[in-house]
């Protein structure tokens, strides 16, 4: 693993609680996961967010389409009562 024997690893571990001790570990360890469940939380949301503004655009486009028809039906037979 990288040139670092599981024995190095331990003395590192072991230096590490000495510096910061446990208590502050342990809440160094529940800020990054409240950082990591806030970000995923902000990602998943966007994404909704996303996909709901699509699916806002596909209906006003619908919406859109339904009103040109029926422009151009009354179009088509206003020229025909012209017309005639």
């Amino acid at each position: 693993m990288f040139g670092i024997s599981p024995m190095q690893l331990i003395i590192i571990l072991v230096i590490v609680v000495l510096l910061f001790g446990t208590k502050k570990l342990r809440n160094m360890g529940g800020d990054l996961g409240s950082a990591v469940k806030g970000f995923k939380k902000a990602v998943s949301d966007d994404d909704k967010d996303a996909d709901f503004k699509a699916d806002d655009k596909v209906e006003d486009n619908s919406k859109n389409n339904e009103q040109t028809v029926q422009q151009n039906v009354k179009s088509e037979s206003d020229t025909k009562t012209k017309s005639e």
